[in-house]
C-alpha cells in the first residue's frame, strides 16, 4: 500500500509557511513520502477563528517579528519581511490551482519561487503582475496566465480549496496533515519527521 502524502497547507502571505517550504520536501523524501502543497487564504480562517494577522497584534507582532528573523538565521535561510505585509496571496493562489491540475512540477516550483520573491527578497507578490513576471521566469506562458487568473472555474477552485482547508481543520500557516494527525507551526517539522520515524505515537 502506498503511503499517504503529508498534506501541507500555507498562505504565501506566511514567513513561516516559507520557512516550512523550504524544509518540507527534504523532510518527506527521507521517510519515502510525497508532500501535497495546498495554498490557502487565511484571511478566510480568520473570519472562523475570529482573529487577526499574528504581526499586527499587540506584544505578539512584536515577538513574532524577532521570532521569524531569528528562525530564518538559525536556519540559515534569507530572509527579508516585504515593505506591505501582510498582503493578499489571492493571486498566487489561483496561478499555482491553476498549474496544478496539468503542471504539477512546474506548480510545486511556482509556490517555492513566489515564497522565495516574497521572503527572501522582500518582493510584493500580492500584485498579479509579479505573480505572473515569477511564473514566466519558469516557462509559464504570460497570455494564458493572465487569462486564468480572471477565469471563473479558476477562481471557484481556490474558494473550494479554501473551504476545503477548513472543513480539514487548517486554521494556520504551515499546517501538515500526516495520516490523519495534524501538526501546526513550522516547527513542528520535528513533530512531524518523529512520527513519521515512530509511526505515531
Amino acid at each position: 500500500m502506498t503511503a499517504q502524502p503529508i498534506a501541507f497547507y500555507f498562505d504565501f502571505s506566511s514567513p513561516y509557511g516559507y520557512l516550512a517550504a523550504e524544509r518540507i520536501d527534504a523532510l518527506a523524501e527521507r521517510h519515502g513520502r510525497a508532500v501535497a502543497w495546498r495554498p490557502f487564504l487565511l484571511g478566510a480562517v480568520f473570519k472562523t477563528t475570529r482573529t487577526e494577522p499574528l504581526l499586527g497584534i499587540p506584544l505578539k507582532g512584536d515577538y513574532a517579528r524577532r521570532d521569524i528573523e531569528r528562525s530564518a538565521r538559525g536556519l540559515g535561510l534569507p530572509f527579508r519581511l516585504p515593505e506591505t505585509f501582510p498582503f493578499l496571496s489571492v493571486a498566487a493562489c489561483r496561478a499555482f490551482y491553476w498549474l496544478l491540475d496539468e503542471e504539477p512540477e512546474r506548480a510545486h516550483a511556482l509556490a517555492l519561487a513566489l515564497y522565495r520573491r516574497a521572503f527572501a527578497e522582500g518582493g510584493d507578490i500580492s500584485r498579479a503582475q509579479t505573480v505572473i513576471e515569477v511564473a514566466e521566469a519558469l516557462g509559464v506562458s504570460r497570455a494564458a496566465l493572465e487569462a486564468a487568473l480572471q477565469d471563473p472555474a479558476v477562481k471557484e477552485r481556490l474558494r473550494s480549496e479554501v473551504q476545503a482547508a477548513i472543513a480539514a481543520g487548517v486554521f494556520g500557516s504551515p499546517f501538515m496533515v500526516v495520516d490523519g494527525e495534524p501538526f501546526w507551526g513550522h516547527d513542528r517539522l520535528a513533530d512531524v519527521e518523529r512520527w513519521l520515524e515512530s509511526g505515531g505515537w
